[in-house]
């Protein structure tokens, strides 16, 4: 024997799983997307131009600002990263990661004491990025640069710095 609320019933309980399979699909597509990105290949490395040989002084330490080599094209201003840039010679550079290798707080660099600070844990750095006190447990990172055509370039890698 059937009675109008059969049909009814019916219908609701498909209209449900309809609703269920398409909040699933809606939660999955985000899930999807973001598995095969990080499946797509990112350069392991990539040169940087950070500025013309003659905008840095001998001696001089300054920081330079460029795009991360992981950076994805809609990251915006989070796609920028820095390091600390230092010319040697007429035609040589060195420069350092700015991130700590305690915990990755931003260093700073104080000319007149000719050091590296971290401000979050009291971390310092000589000059040539060696520890000299505090809780970082290795010397900051150094990128490796090179000079083309009388642009400075910084060679990064989209793996973390630390």
């Amino acid at each position: 024997m059937t009675t109008s609320a059969t049909p009814r019933r019916r219908f609701l309980g498909w209209l449900g799983a309809g609703l269920g399979v398409v909040a699933a699909a809606a939660a999955g597509v985000p899930v999807i997307g973001f598995l095969s990105a990080s499946l797509r290949r990112r350069p392991a490395e990539v040169w940087r131009a950070v500025g013309a040989v003659d905008g840095f002084h001998i001696g001089e330490t300054v920081e330079v600002r460029f795009l991360d080599a992981g950076s994805v094209p809609w990251a915006g201003k989070a796609a920028e990263t820095a390091a600390w840039l230092r010319r040697t010679g007429s035609d040589t550079f060195v420069a350092f990661s700015i991130n700590c290798t305690h915990l990755g707080c931003p260093v700073r660099w104080m000319a007149e004491a000719r050091l590296f600070l971290c401000p979050c844990h009291g971390g310092v750095y000589y000059e040539d990025g060696a520890v000299a006190g505090g809780p970082p447990p290795l010397a900051l990172r150094q990128y490796p640069v090179r000079v083309a055509e009388g642009t400075v370039l910084i060679q990064t890698s989209a793996l973390p710095l630390v």
